[in-house]
C-alpha cells in the first residue's frame, strides 16, 4: 500500500551528517568524505547510539517506533529466487537491529506473508517484530479461513495486529476480532482504508466501534485524512498507521535530484524520503508510517525519519507549502 519512488542522491544512510560527525569525533574516528559516503556497515556501528523515537498505542500504552515497513508488491517474490530474496532477507534481519519492529502485510499482497514467515523463522526474530496483517473476504467463512492461513504462512501463534482490510465485511468481522483478542490469538485489531471514497463509512465505524488501530492513506501531498479522520482517531484514543506515506510520488518526482532545503537540516532531515515521512509522523494523531521497504539502504534511510528533532506545526505548514508549490 505504498508508492514507488526515487531517492534523493543526498541520502546515503540513515545518519544525519552532523550527528555522524559528532559521534565519530566522540569515538576518536577520523571523518572524510569517503567515510560519509559509506553504506550500511558503518551505519550499523553508529546508528544504535541514536535514539529511535516512538509513540504509544493508546489502548495499552505500549510504544512502537515511528517508522515500520510495508510489504505490498515488494515482498511478492519467488522464495526460491535468491537474488530476489536476499535484499528482503537483509531488511527483515536488520529491522530490529536498527531499532524498528513493525512489519505490515496482508493476504492480498501476493505471497508476502509466506516470505515474511520464512525470513522471521530463518533469523529467529519473531519476538522482536510487531507483526501486522489483514483480512479481506466478503464471506465470513472465507475470512476465517484467510486468517488461519495467515497464522500458518507467518509461522506464528499470535498476530500483533489484525485489521479489517478496506472495511470488507466489517460488521461481521469486528466481533470476531474482538473474540480473538480476548482469546490471546491477536493483540490488537482495527480497520484500514486507502480510498477517500470510503472515508464516510470509515469515520462511522471509527466513531461507533471500539478499536485499537486504524490504517489510512496519508502523505504530504495527500492530506485529506487530516480534516476528519486523524482528529477523530485522536479523540477516540485509537492508534494510527499511515499507508501510502509517499503519496502519489509528487515529492520524489518534483525534488528527487534537488538538495534538501537548508532549513530542513534543523530537523535532522537528510533525504526527501525523511522529509516526507517526518511530515507524517510529526502529526500528533499518527502513531507510525509504513513505507514500502525492500532494501537495506531504504530501511536505513526511512528509519532516519524516526530520529532527531520533529517539525513543529509552523514547519509542517512550510513543508506542505513547498510540496504544493512544486
Amino acid at each position: 500500500m505504498t508508492h514507488n519512488r526515487h531517492r534523493s542522491k543526498q541520502s546515503i544512510s540513515t545518519l544525519n551528517r552532523r550527528e555522524l560527525l559528532r559521534l565519530a569525533l566522540g569515538a576518536g574516528i577520523g571523518i572524510s568524505s569517503g567515510v560519509l559516503g559509506m553504506g550500511s556497515a558503518f551505519a550499523q556501528r553508529t546508528v544504535e547510539r541514536l535514539p529511535i523515537e516512538s509513540k504509544t498505542i493508546p489502548s495499552t500504552g505500549e510504544r512502537v517506533p515511528l517508522i515500520g515497513i510495508g510489504t505490498a508488491r515488494r515482498f511478492t517474490v519467488d522464495i526460491d529466487d535468491d537474488a530476489a530474496m536476499d535484499p528482503l532477507r537483509e531488511v527483515v534481519r536488520q529491522l530490529p537491529i536498527l531499532g524498528g519492529n513493525m512489519i505490515d502485510t496482508a493476504p492480498s499482497y501476493g505471497n508476502a506473508e509466506e516470505v515474511i514467515g520464512l525470513l522471521m523463522q530463518e533469523f529467529n526474530n519473531r519476538e522482536e517484530i510487531f507483526l501486522a496483517t489483514k483480512v479481506r473476504q466478503q464471506d465470513t467463512a472465507d475470512a476465517l479461513q484467510e486468517i488461519e492461513d495467515s497464522f500458518r504462512l507467518l509461522q506464528t501463534d499470535v498476530i500483533d495486529l489484525l485489521q479489517v482490510h478496506n472495511l470488507v465485511n466489517v460488521e461481521n468481522m469486528l466481533p470476531i476480532l474482538r473474540e480473538m483478542k480476548q482469546e490471546g490469538r491477536i493483540r490488537y485489531y482495527g480497520i484500514t482504508t486507502s480510498f477517500p471514497g470510503q472515508y464516510e463509512d470509515f469515520e462511522r465505524v471509527l466513531a461507533t466501534e471500539e478499536l485499537d488501530f486504524i490504517q489510512v492513506d496519508y502523505a504530504i501531498d495527500n492530506r485529506e485524512a487530516e480534516e476528519r479522520i486523524l482528529p477523530l482517531a485522536r479523540d477516540r484514543d485509537v492508534a494510527v498507521q499511515t499507508n501510502l506515506p509517499f503519496g502519489r510520488g509528487r515529492v520524489f518526482e518534483a525534488f528527487g535530484d534537488q538538495p534538501i532545503p537548508e532549513w530542513a537540516a534543523e530537523y535532522d532531515i537528510d533525504s526527501w524520503a525523511q522529509f516526507a515521512l517526518k511530515y507524517i509522523v510529526s502529526h500528533p494523531a499518527v502513531t507510525c508510517a509504513i513505507p514500502g521497504t525492500a532494501t537495506l539502504r531504504y530501511l536505513e534511510d526511512n528509519l532516519g525519519a524516526s530520529r532527531g528533532r520533529m517539525p513543529d506545526e509552523a514547519t509542517r505548514q512550510r513543508m506542505a507549502d513547498l510540496i504544493a508549490s512544486a
